[in-house]
C-alpha cells in the first residue's frame, strides 16, 4: 500500500513520513498552525511545510497580505 506523499509549499520537498513538519490552515481572516499529525495534514485546505523556517515564510506572507 502506498502512503500519502506530502509536499512542502515553499521548497517542494516531498515526504511520505514527514518528521517535524508543520501544518497551516488559513483563510483571509484566520490562520492556525499545527504540529504535524495525519489528521491535521489531511484536513481540507491544509498547507504543508517541511520545517519552522518555511512555515514562517508563509506566515510572513499571509500577514503582509492581510495588512496591505
Amino acid at each position: 500500500m502506498i502512503g500519502t506523499i506530502y509536499r512542502c509549499e515553499i521548497c517542494g520537498e516531498e515526504s511520505d513520513n514527514p518528521m517535524r513538519w508543520i501544518v497551516i490552515n488559513c483563510n483571509s481572516e484566520q490562520l492556525t498552525i499545527h504540529k504535524w499529525t495525519k489528521d491535521a495534514a489531511d484536513a481540507r485546505g491544509a498547507r504543508h511545510y517541511c520545517g519552522e523556517a518555511h512555515a514562517q515564510v508563509y506566515v510572513s506572507r499571509w500577514l503582509e497580505a492581510a495588512c496591505s
